[in-house]
């Protein structure tokens, strides 16, 4: 099996990304390895295997969500995905009855929506309309407001209250899970009014409240969909307001057809590629630069040794040794330029990333799984510099962080990609030391000492 790395350069990058200094250089390159998977990942490896489950770590969905937010700051495409994913499965989960009350949107009406101008101008030609069809009785709004002030209607009710005995409370209800945990309790007033203004800006009016799951569609449009959100999805502004336009009509999970499919695209042919690149390389940053430089002086080590045992009167068959060198250097400075260290992957082993490190010194719990917020799919903020990871890190001198703490690889597709990129790191090293060595025999000795 032969693996190649080729340059590729992604669709889009989203401004906000940008790449943790001590875990990559940012560059974005596909895998070869002779597979009939996209960009030629191996199918132990796909896209639909880290998502189900089917992969060990390193390659499992939470070292997938870290990646995307520690190191591409996207993480809002997989919360958004995984919600989805949740989401329509609840749905058809639910009784008959409460799914007729969100009908399907088909896309159909998703090609007949109107354009933004032509929905201005609809307002208006309904409003002449119905001026003139009401022009000259009780409902014309010229000649009520030409009448005295009537006196108030005996029979009409005043509205309602709020009580301590009835239950009732206009303040907004607390952010969790329902009792049965099928769906969302009510969120904060700015989510009401987050999803309000974006149907406003849509120009579509507001949905009904009756329809299964309202609420919870209400937060998911204030967090990753409406102006400001705190895991805006990055949607143009068509694809936006027929989201919007579809999500006033219904809750059914079909009215995010076009934006899952954005969402997935970008997931399946960007990240996922980028994870796995990221994902072969055993150790951190400051290691990388400490195997490059451990290459680059058993180079210039052979070299130098090769040039002065040439020039010297010493027996030709020392200068052999020079090919010892030159294989040494070479092949730890390949494996290194692929973002490996030889002598972690001797042992299948990879440095812990920084946020895993001091995972077991949180106070909320020692159990790493249950402390990832990136797993919330409505959380506040994709921010995570205020983590407490990321100040101790820091203080770390280099040399601290070159030996970090080690652990071992589960995932046997990947060694099997980690074990092809060392057989040829020494194939290569192997060649070019052959040939210099070759060189520095056939070179007539100097006798100069």
């Amino acid at each position: 099996m032969v693996l190649s790395l080729t340059y590729r350069r992604p669709a889009y990058v989203s401004p906000s990304r940008t790449s943790l200094d001590s875990e990559t250089s940012g560059r974005v390159e596909s895998i070869n390895s002779n597979s009939s998977g996209p960009y030629g990942i191996p199918e132990a490896l796909s896209f639909d295997k880290i998502i189900s489950g089917g992969t060990c770590p390193p390659v499992t969905t939470r070292e997938f969500m870290d990646f995307l937010r520690y190191i591409e700051h996207d993480a809002e495409n997989l919360q958004f995905y995984l919600w989805y994913r949740d989401y329509s499965k609840r749905f058809a989960e639910l009784p008959p009855t409460q799914q007729r009350l969100a009908p399907e949107w088909t896309a159909e009406q998703a090609l007949v929506e109107k354009t933004g101008a032509e929905k201005e101008k609809l307002p208006k030609k309904v409003a002449n309309s119905a001026a003139t069809l009401f022009t000259g009785t009780d409902f014309d709004p010229k000649a009520k407001a030409a009448l005295p002030e009537a006196a108030p209607n005996p029979f009409s009710t005043p509205p309602r209250t709020s009580s301590a005995h009835d239950g009732y409370s206009d303040a907004p209800s607390t952010v969790g899970f329902s009792e049965d945990g099928t769906t969302l309790r009510s969120g904060t007033v700015d989510h009401s009014k987050k999803a309000e203004a974006a149907f406003e800006e849509a120009g579509t009016l507001q949905p009904f409240t009756i329809q299964p799951f309202r609420e919870e569609i209400t937060r998911i449009i204030a967090t990753y969909i409406a102006a400001g959100g705190a895991r805006l999805l990055n949607l143009s502004s068509k694809e936006k307001a027929v989201l919007l336009k579809a999500l006033s009509i219904t809750t059914h999970p079909s009215a995010f057809r076009d934006v899952i499919a954005t969402v997935e695209w970008s997931l399946r042919h960007q990240a996922h590629p980028n994870f796995i690149r990221w994902t072969i390389c055993n150790g951190n940053k400051p290691r990388q630069v400490f195997a490059r430089g451990l290459g680059v002086a058993g180079i210039v080590a052979g070299i130098v040794y090769g040039i002065v045992i040439t020039l010297s009167s010493a027996n030709r068959g020392w200068r052999a040794l020079v090919f010892l060198g030159l294989f040494i250097g070479i092949s730890t400075l390949f494996a290194a330029w692929k973002g490996m260290c030889v002598v972690l992957h001797g042992m299948h082993h990879r440095h812990l990333r920084p946020w895993e490190l001091f995972g077991d010194e949180d106070e909320i719990s020692s159990d790493y799984t249950l402390k990832k917020e990136s797993f919330d799919t409505l959380g506040s903020s994709k921010s995570y510099e205020d983590e407490p990871w990321v100040a101790k890190y820091e203080k770390r001198n280099v040399i601290r962080k070159i030996f970090d703490r080690e652990v071992w690889i589960q995932e046997p597709a990947l060694r099997q990609i980690q074990d092809t990129i060392f057989v040829q790191a020494l194939i290569t090293a192997f060649v070019i030391s052959a040939i210099l060595t070759a060189i520095f025999l056939a070179v007539p000795a100097g006798h100069l000492f």
